[in-house]
């Protein structure tokens, strides 16, 4: 199946793998890749040398073309970026933030730069500065989609912009990348769908989880992570929820914002101080941030129901097994093929 974005990208099938993270490591990523597809490497949970070695893992277990991620808005993101850059690596993901940095640099190289973006107004500013594609989040997705649903959002993106769609959001089969497809997209992302996987290092409790649970079994909220935000509907989902950024959490975000500077290898002193300078409403999303890291990390690696937190999207009541990387790749393309064919055969008649 060819089109804009494996044309691109130079990658053999229009599916890539969402950059999630502990989730998108790099043996997933190179999974991913070497399926034909695109594996984005996430880069949130690492410093600039955890990314460089993570990097070069990646390289060591493919040939093919992959990415990393970037979400601009998180300390520690644009070191990383820069990483990346060094290393030229083909495709770079950038979200929360505006990357006409990213953009001058990687082109200067051969590399491709997609923009995350949830509206026209930021897909057409990140069109104007060079972006060579981007990633529209529907609403249905995991974690930062918007009030736009992906059946109304790729249309209005595509019908506006020149450079290629990626619809992200509602996507779990066949059937979600030719209704993609139809729509205007030229491939799609697939996260939810990618975690629950054999060679996903997802904890087994929300494997399970994600089989059995619905397309309602999702709460949209702000109150998880300061943005709207979509997450599997479990009881640590609920109680994070409920608390929001009272007092107490408030608090909370001090020690544990102290471990993401830890874990980021940045001086905490620095971090905390740069925080509080950079007004209220930052300060405020970050301390959601800090909290909400610690939670998504104790759901993805401890398998933590109870306090946890998974960000997934309404297409985990669509799951129905665990299979390889390579059979959700190679399935998804041959059901949509299918489907066209069908669908042509269909209208025809």
């Amino acid at each position: 199946m060819k089109t804009r974005i494996t044309e691109l990208f130079g990658i053999k099938h229009p599916i890539i793998m969402s950059g999630m993270s502990w989730i998108s490591v790099p043996k997933m990523v190179a999974a991913v890749s070497s399926a034909g597809g695109l594996g984005i490497l996430a880069t949130g949970p690492l410093d600039a040398n955890q990314t460089r070695q993570a990097i070069r893992e990646i390289r060591e277990l493919t040939d093919k073309p992959f990415g990393i991620n970037a979400s601009l808005l998180f300390p520690g993101a644009a070191d990383n970026a820069r990483v990346a850059l060094e290393e030229k690596v083909p495709v770079i993901n950038f979200a929360l933030g505006k990357g006409d940095w990213i953009v001058q640099m990687a082109h200067e190289y051969g590399g491709k730069v997609v923009a995350t973006v949830t509206n026209y107004r930021h897909a057409k500013r990140a069109e104007e500065y060079g972006c060579d594609a981007v990633i529209a989040t529907g609403n249905e997705a995991a974690a930062h989609g918007e009030a736009v649903t992906t059946f109304c959002l790729v249309p209005s993106l595509a019908s506006g912009l020149n450079i290629p769609v990626i619809a992200a959001g509602g996507v779990a089969d066949g059937r979600g990348l030719a209704g993609a497809l139809a729509l205007g997209a030229e491939g799609v992302a697939m996260g939810t769908r990618m975690m629950t996987t054999q060679e996903s290092p997802l904890h087994e409790n929300y494997k399970r989880l994600s089989l059995e649970k619905t397309v309602n079994d999702t709460l949209y909220s702000k109150r998880f992570d300061g943005l709207w935000c979509r997450v599997l509907d479990t009881e640590g989902a609920r109680k994070a929820i409920k608390a929001g950024l009272n007092p107490i959490k408030l608090i909370q975000a001090i020690p544990n914002s102290r471990a993401i500077a830890q874990q980021l290898g940045l001086p905490f002193t620095k971090l905390f101080i740069g925080v509080l300078g950079s007004g209220w409403n930052n300060a405020k999303q970050l301390a959601y941030m800090a909290n909400a890291f610690k939670l998504i990390r104790i759901a993805t690696e401890d398998g933590d129901t109870k306090n946890g937190v998974l960000p997934v999207g309404q297409v985990t009541g669509l799951l129905n097994d665990i299979p390889t990387v390579r059979e959700v790749i190679e399935r998804t393309v041959e059901e949509a093929e299918k489907i066209i064919k069908e669908l042509g055969e269909k209208v025809g008649s």
